[in-house]
């Protein structure tokens, strides 16, 4: 069926390989989180376990977020381990790490996300594509901000 809202066919599917990429960085991250919130142990256990759980809960509400705006675009969003792996800027970690290494990849993974919705910027601003500037918007600021409260931690 065609979809008239507006965005041209070039700009959609550019702005949706953009958003694939976003949504491969978040699930990766949230995969992370989750694993790190398993995982921690120490003296800050109970602290990171449940900051952890806050952090991933929401990447998981995020996924569908991401995920929606791209089928909005009439193209079909990514959905296996093996897309999100080709897909995302983000790599997954060996083993275990302490509590103070998950710490910091985790704000590695939060930095990498605000870097791959960024990125977008310029595609969707060319298209006035103002849902998903808006969607980029919150994405960004909900990343450095919890960027910033894991930094918090390490110093």
């Amino acid at each position: 069926m065609n979809i008239n809202i507006g965005i041209n066919e070039q700009d959609r599917q550019d702005i949706a390989q953009g958003l694939s990429k976003l949504l491969a960085d978040t699930y990766t991250l949230y995969l992370k989180t989750h694993n790190f919130h398993w995982n921690v142990t120490g003296p800050m256990f109970q602290t990171l376990h449940l900051m952890f759980e806050t952090q991933y809960t929401e990447l998981a509400l995020a996924v569908d977020l991401i995920a929606e705006r791209i089928r909005s675009l009439g193209v079909y969003a990514p959905g296996t381990y093996r897309q999100f792996a080709a897909l995302s800027s983000i790599k997954e970690e060996d083993g275990i790490p302490k509590a103070q290494e998950m710490i910091r990849l985790l704000v590695e993974g939060q930095e990498a996300v605000v870097r791959t919705a960024r990125s977008l910027y310029d595609v969707v601003e060319k298209a006035n594509d103002e849902a998903t500037a808006d969607l980029l918007t919150q994405r960004i600021q909900l990343h450095e901000k919890t960027a910033w409260m894991l930094r918090s931690l390490l110093e």
